[in-house]
């Protein structure tokens, strides 16, 4: 018996008639369609999938013709009686008690919905079913000119980018400081300048109050006083695992995820559960939580079908790594394994390295950067990564996901022999790249500061900046010496007297050159480091400061340049 189907529950169905021809194999869904595509929600809502048929996998019909399983569309299981090996089930014909042998519990999660006034407006949808899909397409279809979208994760991303896409005026508001908050801030600045660039008004930082409702279109109201008239509302702030039902039976959760062992077994016996209303372990951290994601759910939906019928040859469900990426317009943002943010909570001490190397060979039509943030530990250990770009984001993402769960170092990236031809790659793949960057950075040979540490460096070091002249003039540090990389050799001793004691901090326009001219300051004896990400990720970090943060005219002594070399 399954609860729940679409991912996790149809996986499990489809594991375990392909195991057992001859097993009763029954799968109870509360909602109309038992196997749907739910990643793709959003595509028709802004009608880049035409038909809703489309986001069908299977069908009960289908899936009866194919694997002959009992698929039992309206079931909704509202109690559940562990001595009894029961479930009691709300079904269109009234209550019934169904017994069963195993039970696996793959119920998902529902759509959070926060404590605020309106709502309840007519005008107003979360994003996690067909029906869904279905009423918001309509609304477009019907002349919806407004759109205010709560939530700034990756379904309301993707909901904004197509209801941009489909005419609409669109608001995307989000309660964290950046969209995409698993994002690390200097590459979510990317994504919301992509946002503006895609016409999406981001309003971050914010939360919304209420929602007030009138009859033509609601105006959804934010703590700042912004009025935002909307003609329809997506709510997509989260979701949270729907186990209720089965916690008051005494399946042990935590935080309303239910707790479950290697294999997916529950604390009740003959029961098990998976997706994404199970406790997780992260793979990097240790931490505990709920990982709602597609891929992490068909593969532990299989894994537990494995553990009920051939519990001998059966393989753990993995710890998770949280693999994901999310298109916003031209661009893509993937990400892997722990943030910055997860990072200490957990108290793991890391470097972080940025990196902006092109998806392919650079001399080839169509180079564009890959915006790279890769974790690490002393040891060289890879903790987690993160890009944003618009080609070869998911391939990087993948090589390193797989990097961190064969339990690589940044050294071994350097080795990695991955595909090189100019137009897919570059003889020095930006993962190879990043793993030479890293393991300079374990032994010793490069160093680094951030973004993060600017205030402290201009006030106790030596700002050098190493680029062009023409390059200097687009905007500088206040206070930096600009000494090319090519000269330094040269004007060494002008560098030392300028620091007159004080640490050199070394900066360039991505953090190659930069780290040139630490070498060369590190050998000279000065106490010397290399800005990670250089003026790239800088400019990023700063965001809507940087025109305040950074000196535009050229310093004394030296001419504004009247072009600027690309």
């Amino acid at each position: 018996m399954i609860v729940g189907g679409v991912a996790a529950g149809m996986s499990c169905a489809a594991r375990a008639r392909r195991l057992d021809e001859d097993a009763q194999i029954v799968v109870l869904e509360r909602g109309e369609h038992v196997s749907f595509a739910g990643c793709g929600l959003p595509y028709h809502v802004g009608g880049e999938i035409e038909s809703a048929d489309d986001l069908l996998v299977q069908t009960p019909e289908s899936l009866r013709a194919a694997l002959n399983l009992d698929v039992r569309p309206g079931h909704d299981v509202v109690g559940l009686d562990p001595d009894a090996r029961t479930v009691r089930v709300r079904t269109p014909d009234g209550d019934a008690t169904v017994d069963y042998d195993a039970l696996v519990l793959a119920p998902g999660a529902r759509a959070v919905r926060p404590p605020l006034p309106g709502l309840d407006s007519p005008h107003l949808r979360t994003l996690r079913t067909v029906a869904d899909a279905v009423e918001l397409r309509g609304r477009v279809d019907a002349g919806a000119r407004r759109a205010v979208v709560l939530g700034g994760g990756f379904i309301g991303l993707e909901a904004s980018e197509q209801l941009a896409a489909a005419g609409l005026d669109v608001a995307l508001v989000e309660l964290a400081p950046h969209v995409l908050p698993p994002l690390e801030p200097e590459l979510a600045a990317l994504v919301t300048a992509e946002l503006g660039r895609c016409g999406i008004e981001v309003h971050d930082g914010v939360s919304a109050t209420a929602v007030e409702q009138g009859e033509d279109h609601d105006v959804v109201l934010l703590a700042d006083g912004t009025r935002l008239p909307a003609d329809l509302v997506v709510l997509s702030v989260g979701v949270r695992p729907d186990t209720a039902v089965f916690e008051a039976a005494g399946v042990a959760c935590e935080r309303g995820a239910i707790v479950v062992d290697e294999h997916g077994r529950t604390s009740v016996p003959g029961v098990w559960a998976a997706g994404d209303a199970v406790v997780a372990t992260d793979a990097v951290t240790g931490a505990r939580g709920p990982v709602p994601l597609a891929g992490p759910a068909n593969r532990a939906g299989r894994q537990v079908a494995d553990a009920i019928l051939r519990p001998e040859t059966a393989r753990p469900v993995p710890s998770a790594l949280g693999t994901a990426i999310v298109r916003v317009g031209a661009l893509a943002a993937g990400m892997t394994g722990a943030n910055r943010a997860a990072l200490e909570r957990a108290g793991t001490a890391h470097h972080t390295l940025h990196l902006h190397a092109s998806q392919h060979a650079g001399w080839f039509p169509g180079a564009s950067p890959v915006h790279l943030v890769v974790h690490f530990d002393a040891d060289g250990r890879l903790l987690g990564a993160q890009a944003v770009g618009a080609d070869g984001v998911d391939k990087r993402i993948d090589v390193l996901a797989t990097a961190i769960r064969a339990g690589m170092s940044v050294g071994d990236l350097i080795d990695l022999d991955l595909a090189y031809a100019p137009p897919f790659g570059a003889a020095k793949d930006p993962v190879n790249l990043a793993g030479m960057a890293a393991s300079n950075v374990v032994d010793g040979t490069l160093r680094l500061w951030y973004a993060s540490e600017l205030d402290d460096v201009a006030s106790s070091a030596l700002v050098l900046d190493v680029r062009s002249r023409a390059e200097f003039a687009t905007g500088h540090v206040p206070g930096a010496l600009n000494v090319p990389h090519t000269e330094l050799r040269a004007r060494i001793d002008e560098v030392r007297t300028a620091a007159a004691g004080r640490p050199v901090r070394a900066l360039c326009g991505s953090g190659v050159r930069s780290h040139i001219a630490h070498r060369i300051l590190a050998q000279a004896g000065l106490d010397s480091a290399s800005l990670s990400g250089g003026m790239l990720t800088l400019r990023a970090a700063l965001g809507a400061q940087a025109a305040d943060r950074l000196v535009t005219e050229a310093p004394a002594g030296q001419d504004v340049p009247s072009s600027v070399p690309a």
